[in-house]
């Protein structure tokens, strides 16, 4: 069931509604572990990925120029978001929320080059989406923050307010973070901040680099930090015993471990894993989309 058709209820937020449901030690937690960088967890992945990496090259062929393993990625985890809602909470004023929709947050550069711009988008998406809806979206926002030669909202904002005196600027920034833990923070403006979303993504393998391990901020709502890196091939010895050539990609995690335990997030990666062995399945909706804990 999708989470915007509950009835909202005092304590809920504008993008997300109160876990009330919660065992005494899940709300305990957050006080404990007050701050984003106190709950960080690690986490490498290695994903095989000989069968996506054939699909997508099937899918180009198709006519869905440029669909990559990124597409792949962010499309998988809004399937595993539609199983396992868990991985969609967030941490707000040391309560745990599951959130309105899904919202994917991407760094962009408008041409690769070393003194491009750069710039962040946020992608909104449902728990029903096919990795075809992914292509679309995605795509869509990505020409847009190319062919627009002013900045976005992201950057008009930070360009105003760094142009603030430092006393004046810190201030603004505490406001910000009052109002945050109060979920107050005007829509337009939540809209525009990268630091709120479901999790924040970004291809390493197209500066033909590994991924590494990224903060997630203190401030904001993201509760995950995803980083991919390059495609490599090894050579491994099937159960026939003969020699396969296959692919791989790493992938590597920094999650909030407060929003959900150890055994819901192996559960996750599970199914990564085998959306990676069966990448046909994102190209139709789920046949149920689980709704979150009340």
């Amino acid at each position: 069931m999708d989470e915007t058709k509950i009835r909202r209820r005092s304590g809920d937020r504008k993008d997300g509604r109160l876990i009330r449901s919660l065992p005494g030690f899940g709300n305990f937690i957050p006080f404990i572990m007050k701050d984003r960088n106190d709950a960080l967890v690690q986490y490498e992945e290695s994903f095989e990925i000989s069968v996506v990496d054939k699909w997508l090259r099937a899918q180009r062929v198709n006519g869905y120029k440029g669909m990559g393993f990124l597409h792949f990625m962010i499309a998988a985890y809004i399937r595993c978001v539609a199983m396992f809602p868990g991985i969609n909470r967030f941490i707000a004023g040391r309560r745990i929320f599951a959130r309105y929709g899904i919202d994917v947050v991407m760094t962009v550069k408008k041409e690769l080059s070393l003194n491009a711009e750069e710039t962040t988008i946020k992608v909104h998406f449902q728990p029903t989406d096919t990795i075809y809806d992914v292509y679309r979206k995605m795509n869509e926002q990505i020409a847009e923050i190319k062919a627009n030669e002013e900045d976005n909202g992201t950057e008009d904002f930070a360009n105003a307010i760094t142009r603030l005196p430092r006393f004046l600027l810190s201030f603004a920034i505490w406001v910000l973070k009052v109002m945050d833990f109060f979920g107050i923070l005007p829509d337009a403006w939540t809209e525009i901040s990268p630091f709120h979303g479901s999790m924040i993504i970004t291809d390493m393998g197209s500066l033909r680099m590994g991924p590494v391990y990224h903060h997630i901020y203190n401030f904001g709502t993201l509760p995950a930090f995803i980083a991919i890196g390059s495609k490599y091939h090894k050579y491994e010895v099937n159960k026939n015993a003969q020699v396969e050539d296959r692919k791989y990609i790493d992938a590597k995690y920094v999650i909030d471990e407060r929003i959900c335990d150890g055994h819901y997030y192996a559960t996750f990666f599970q199914a990564m894993r085998y959306l990676a062995k069966h990448p046909e399945v994102l190209e139709t909706p789920p046949s149920k989309v689980n709704r979150d804990i009340l």
